[in-house]
């Protein structure tokens, strides 16, 4: 099955953005019933990752401790772009996510959602779903 992009504009530096229903259209577009379905992120500076997405203070949190783990202002960063904290968050969240699909419905748990992460916007981003059977 081919490849989707999906357009995810973000509005501040670092956030989450639920991308759970532009995931499962995706699923439903291409008629997969059973299989699974591979989220990639092609930026340096942002991942995605899978969360709660009943508790906004869950996304909130997650944030403010990547903020207190990787700064933004680290004396010794040398990139000259100023974004290496982003950079860095984006390794540690990752780029891709794996999800199964039964009966053409994302398996995700009762509190789970797909999030786009971005750590260096607000920027114009796109997100690769790739809808795989069996």
């Amino acid at each position: 099955m081919k490849i989707v992009s999906v357009t995810v504009p973000t509005r501040q530096r670092s956030q989450m953005i639920d991308v759970t229903a532009e995931v499962q259209r995706a699923v439903r577009d291409a008629g997969l019933k059973n299989g699974c379905v591979i989220c990639f992120v092609p930026h340096t500076t942002a991942g995605v990752t899978i969360q709660e997405n009943a508790d906004p203070d869950v996304l909130h949190d997650v944030l403010w401790k990547l903020d207190q783990l990787v700064p933004r202002d680290e004396a010794a960063y040398r990139h000259s772009e100023g974004n290496s904290d982003a950079h860095i968050k984006s390794s540690l969240v990752g780029c891709s996510q794996m999800v199964l699909v039964e009966d053409g419905r994302l398996v995700l748990g009762t509190w789970q959602g797909i999030y786009f992460c971005e750590f260096d916007g607000p920027r114009q981003r796109h997100m690769l779903v790739r809808c795989v059977e069996g």
